[in-house]
């Protein structure tokens, strides 16, 4: 698959808002002595499985999710809270094989300009609410994302971590070259993506970072506990 004009927007939390949202068996991750949580929207396409062709336009859709991120093993990685996704065939099968909270939205992604315009509002009938509405924009510059840097962190992560319904957890391996971040600039008109985990984000601007385009391969994930 291939992940298109992707923003990061994080957020420093206390590591005690997070931590009962996450397994036991899963190290919730802080830097500079703060769990983050991120606010991810993108577009995906060529979503397919291997040695099977793309399918427009199930392969092609926008996608947001709610995450934070966490360590199992020494294998940092990432733990999502939702996903909304404006294709409701990939929702159901993610939900089903991956275990992933992934919810149907009414989305759109376009150019704007230089920018993107982006849209979206959960339609998942009985889900909590979630909507994001904004525009954001590259500005000049690369960000640094080397070893050891808060880009680095927060976006260097090759695995998804995921529970089932009695609370197992897996992991989902994935592989991509380092993330071309640049820095960016968001204007939000709408957003409500983390009251459906009781969590008020903090009063200030968010870490903001964008790539326009990263070749992605995953592999089906693996149960970690008995």
């Amino acid at each position: 698959m291939k992940w298109h004009d992707v923003l990061f927007m994080h957020w420093p939390v206390p590591e005690e808002w997070l931590r009962p949202l996450i397994p036991p068996s899963l190290e919730l991750d802080s830097f500079d002595g703060s769990a983050w949580l991120g606010v991810v929207p993108f577009r995906m396409s060529g979503v397919r499985p291997r040695l099977l062709p793309a399918v427009p336009p199930l392969s092609n859709f926008p996608e947001i999710n709610l995450r934070t991120y966490v360590t199992r093993d020494g294998k940092p990685g990432v733990w999502f809270f939702s996903l909304d996704a404006h294709n409701p065939v990939a929702v159901r099968l993610a939900r089903a094989t991956f275990s992933l909270p992934y919810f149907d939205a009414r989305m759109s992604s376009r150019p704007s300009g230089d920018g993107i315009d982006y849209k979206s509002v959960r339609t998942h009938r009985g889900a909590p609410p979630a909507a994001f509405i904004g525009r954001y924009r590259p500005t000049d510059g690369r960000s640094d994302g080397g070893p050891g840097t808060l880009e680095n962190f927060l976006t260097e992560r090759y695995c998804l971590y995921s529970a089932d319904g009695r609370g197992r957890v897996r992991r989902g391996d994935i592989h991509h070259e380092m993330w071309p971040l640049q820095a960016a600039e968001v204007e939000v008109e709408y957003m409500e993506m983390t009251g459906q985990i009781g969590v008020v984000l903090p009063q200030t601007e968010p870490v903001v970072h964008l790539a326009r385009r990263l070749d992605v391969v995953a592999w089906a994930p693996r149960r970690l506990d008995p």
